[in-house]
Protein backbone atom coordinates (compact mmCIF):
# COMPACT_ATOMS: atom_id res chain seq x y z
CA UNK A 1 0.00 0.00 0.00
CA UNK A 2 1.02 3.39 -0.74
CA UNK A 3 1.71 6.07 1.75
CA UNK A 4 -1.27 8.16 1.65
CA UNK A 5 -0.56 12.11 2.66
CA UNK A 6 -2.54 13.75 4.94
CA UNK A 7 -1.99 18.00 5.23
CA UNK A 8 -4.42 19.89 7.69
CA UNK A 9 -4.77 23.16 7.55
CA UNK A 10 -7.16 25.76 9.60
CA UNK A 11 -9.30 27.71 8.12
CA UNK A 12 -11.87 30.96 8.97
CA UNK A 13 -14.37 29.89 6.34
CA UNK A 14 -15.06 26.40 5.36
CA UNK A 15 -17.07 27.25 2.26
CA UNK A 16 -14.59 30.18 0.93
CA UNK A 17 -11.49 26.95 1.02
CA UNK A 18 -13.34 24.62 -0.45
CA UNK A 19 -14.31 26.95 -3.49
CA UNK A 20 -10.14 27.91 -3.66
CA UNK A 21 -9.22 24.19 -3.71
CA UNK A 22 -12.05 23.24 -6.27
CA UNK A 23 -10.93 26.22 -8.17
CA UNK A 24 -7.45 25.00 -8.17
CA UNK A 25 -8.95 21.83 -10.00
CA UNK A 26 -9.20 19.40 -6.86
CA UNK A 27 -12.03 17.54 -5.55
CA UNK A 28 -14.08 17.39 -2.50
CA UNK A 29 -14.79 13.73 -0.91
CA UNK A 30 -17.93 14.19 0.25
CA UNK A 31 -17.46 10.83 2.75
CA UNK A 32 -14.98 12.51 5.05
CA UNK A 33 -16.68 16.30 4.45
CA UNK A 34 -19.11 17.70 6.85
CA UNK A 35 -19.98 20.90 9.01
CA UNK A 36 -16.56 21.02 10.27
CA UNK A 37 -14.05 19.73 7.70
CA UNK A 38 -13.98 19.24 4.08
CA UNK A 39 -11.35 16.81 2.68
CA UNK A 40 -9.69 18.19 -0.31
CA UNK A 41 -8.36 15.33 -2.70
CA UNK A 42 -5.10 16.92 -4.46
CA UNK A 43 -4.23 13.54 -6.07
CA UNK A 44 -4.77 9.73 -5.65
CA UNK A 45 -2.28 9.98 -2.75
CA UNK A 46 -2.48 13.56 -1.31
CA UNK A 47 -5.01 14.65 0.62
CA UNK A 48 -5.98 18.42 2.32
CA UNK A 49 -8.05 18.38 5.35
CA UNK A 50 -9.51 22.13 5.70
CA UNK A 51 -10.73 21.99 9.34
CA UNK A 52 -12.70 24.95 10.63
CA UNK A 53 -10.18 26.35 13.13
CA UNK A 54 -11.95 25.69 16.63
CA UNK A 55 -12.54 22.04 15.01
CA UNK A 56 -8.26 21.97 14.58
CA UNK A 57 -8.03 23.12 18.06
CA UNK A 58 -9.60 19.80 19.27
CA UNK A 59 -6.35 17.54 17.69
CA UNK A 60 -4.08 19.38 19.86
CA UNK A 61 -2.92 21.30 23.21
CA UNK A 62 -1.08 23.55 21.55
CA UNK A 63 -1.89 27.00 20.27
CA UNK A 64 -3.37 27.46 16.39
CA UNK A 65 -0.98 29.84 14.45
CA UNK A 66 -2.61 32.19 12.62
CA UNK A 67 -0.95 31.47 9.04
CA UNK A 68 -1.39 35.31 8.24
CA UNK A 69 0.87 36.33 11.31
CA UNK A 70 3.11 33.62 10.87
CA UNK A 71 4.02 30.37 8.50
CA UNK A 72 4.68 27.08 10.05
CA UNK A 73 4.58 24.87 7.15
CA UNK A 74 4.60 25.77 3.37
CA UNK A 75 3.84 22.58 1.61
CA UNK A 76 4.95 22.76 -2.54
CA UNK A 77 3.95 20.76 -5.71
CA UNK A 78 6.49 20.03 -8.85
CA UNK A 79 4.83 20.91 -11.63
CA UNK A 80 5.62 19.43 -14.86
CA UNK A 81 6.66 23.34 -16.41
CA UNK A 82 7.15 26.52 -16.27
CA UNK A 83 3.60 27.23 -17.92
CA UNK A 84 1.98 24.86 -15.59
CA UNK A 85 3.19 26.24 -12.99
CA UNK A 86 2.17 29.94 -13.85
CA UNK A 87 -1.54 27.91 -14.77
CA UNK A 88 -2.12 26.91 -11.19
CA UNK A 89 -1.14 30.34 -9.65
CA UNK A 90 -3.21 32.20 -11.90
CA UNK A 91 -6.42 29.79 -10.85
CA UNK A 92 -5.39 29.89 -7.44
CA UNK A 93 -5.34 34.03 -7.53
CA UNK A 94 -8.53 33.75 -9.72
CA UNK A 95 -10.20 31.88 -6.69
CA UNK A 96 -9.05 34.28 -3.72
CA UNK A 97 -5.51 33.67 -3.45
CA UNK A 98 -2.59 35.86 -3.16
CA UNK A 99 0.82 35.82 -4.55
CA UNK A 100 3.05 36.64 -0.94
CA UNK A 101 6.37 37.21 -3.62
CA UNK A 102 7.04 37.57 -7.32
CA UNK A 103 8.29 34.36 -9.53
CA UNK A 104 11.39 33.24 -8.15
CA UNK A 105 13.61 31.78 -11.09
CA UNK A 106 17.18 29.69 -9.85
CA UNK A 107 17.91 28.79 -13.70
CA UNK A 108 17.50 25.25 -12.61
CA UNK A 109 14.37 25.99 -11.07
CA UNK A 110 11.12 28.19 -11.32
CA UNK A 111 9.03 28.67 -8.06
CA UNK A 112 5.76 30.77 -6.92
CA UNK A 113 4.17 31.17 -3.71
CA UNK A 114 0.21 31.29 -3.28
CA UNK A 115 -1.28 31.62 -0.43
CA UNK A 116 -4.90 30.34 0.30
CA UNK A 117 -7.98 32.92 1.71
CA UNK A 118 -6.50 32.24 4.66
CA UNK A 119 -3.17 32.31 4.65
CA UNK A 120 -1.86 28.60 4.44
CA UNK A 121 1.37 28.96 1.96
CA UNK A 122 1.34 26.70 -1.05
CA UNK A 123 4.66 26.50 -3.35
CA UNK A 124 4.55 25.02 -6.80
CA UNK A 125 8.06 24.46 -8.74
CA UNK A 126 9.28 23.47 -12.02
CA UNK A 127 12.87 21.79 -11.94
CA UNK A 128 14.45 20.58 -14.81
CA UNK A 129 14.76 17.06 -15.36
CA UNK A 130 18.56 17.45 -15.77
CA UNK A 131 19.11 19.40 -12.79
CA UNK A 132 17.04 16.68 -11.25
CA UNK A 133 19.67 13.82 -12.47
CA UNK A 134 22.70 15.88 -11.85
CA UNK A 135 21.94 18.52 -9.20
CA UNK A 136 21.54 21.87 -9.28
CA UNK A 137 25.47 23.00 -9.29
CA UNK A 138 26.22 20.56 -11.79
CA UNK A 139 23.40 22.16 -13.82
CA UNK A 140 23.92 25.31 -13.34
CA UNK A 141 28.17 25.08 -13.94
CA UNK A 142 26.94 23.22 -17.63
CA UNK A 143 24.70 26.23 -18.62
CA UNK A 144 27.39 28.15 -17.80
CA UNK A 145 29.63 26.68 -20.18
CA UNK A 146 27.42 25.60 -23.13
CA UNK A 147 26.95 29.88 -23.55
Amino acid sequence: MSTKVFVNLPTTDLERSKAFYTGLGCDISPEFTDENAACIVWSEDIYFMVLKRDFFATFTDNPIADPNESVQVSVSFSQDSREAVDAIVAKGLAAGGTEPKPAQDYGFMYSRDLDDPDGNSLGFLYMSEEAVEKGPEAYMAEQGSAS
